[in-house]
């Protein structure tokens, strides 16, 4: 009741409405997610966390991309209230759709690697510091900075990895606009086409890392592959890539994410 009863002040602080009820839905481990019907006859989304203004400013990014996502209603301090979007298909019907709306995405691009602020997934901070090389940014940014919380011998291997890193990413990939935490469960799906990617957290990037991590929790099938065009070796790449959310997993969740790193570093050679 206490929740709700926030959540109504900042919706009607925010926007002027009148909310009748607030339903807690699926929203991740780390955030707490409501759809608010309002008196109005429609619902919205309202999410609470520390960092919903940045993941305003990326799903803001994102939409100019002209790719289907939540238009931002409203934010604060401690809340971001969006439009809902229809949901309600499978994403097994919708790899084709979705292979149109990644390459929409990284059609967006800059020059420099990062974004121009850090983010984080709860207290785990996700260090985007710009950067002008590739292999660079991957080996500061995405690998060495998890070494002070592994184990010593997974450590070291991450360690070696780092520091031969250029043998396997490219130093120069055209830096593209990724969505940065792409799964199954944040894209929307209505009717067999996607209605839209939720839940950012945008950097800009080699175009692979957003396959790599769709694929740690989903199978695409080689026909999405197929459609994305992707550069000659892109295999090859995908564990190196994948290795960066299962570091993550790996200090938030840990469990079986320990053997999924040590696996995913065999793959690669390490």
């Amino acid at each position: 009741m206490e929740i709700n009863r926030a959540i109504f002040a900042q919706a009607v602080q925010l926007l002027g409405v009148n909310v009748q009820s607030a339903t807690r839905i699926a929203g991740g481990d780390l955030s707490f997610v409501a759809r608010l019907t309002l008196a109005e006859g429609y619902s919205i989304i309202a999410k609470r966390g520390s960092r919903v203004r940045e993941e305003a400013l990326m799903l803001e990014a994102m939409r100019a991309t002209g790719v289907s996502i939540p238009q931002v209603l409203g934010v604060e301090d401690t809340i971001l209230l969006m439009e809902e979007l229809p949901t309600g298909g499978r994403l097994a019907r919708s790899w084709a759709h979705l292979a149109e709306t990644l390459d929409r995405l990284h059609a967006s691009s800059q020059m420099a690697y990062g974004w121009d602020r850090d983010y984080g997934f709860g207290e785990l901070l996700i260090e985007n510091g710009p950067a002008s090389n590739w292999v660079d940014f991957w080996a500061d940014r995405r690998l060495r900075c998890h070494i002070p919380y592994l184990s010593s011998h997974l450590a070291q291997r991450i360690e070696r990895l780092a520091d031969r890193l250029g043998d396997h990413i490219s130093q120069n990939p055209t830096p593209s606009l990724l969505h940065g935490d792409l799964w199954g469960g944040n894209i929307l799906i209505y009717q067999d086409e996607i209605s839209g990617l939720i839940d950012p957290a945008c950097y800009h990037g080699d175009r692979e890392v957003d396959l790599a991590m769709l694929s740690l929790f989903d199978q695409p099938p080689p026909i999405f592959y197929e459609a994305c065009g992707l550069d000659q070796g892109w295999e090859a790449r995908q564990p190196v890539y994948r290795l960066w959310p299962l570091l993550v997993h790996l200090r938030l969740f840990g469990g079986s994410y320990h053997q999924q790193t040590g696996a995913c570093l065999e793959q690669i050679g390490y």
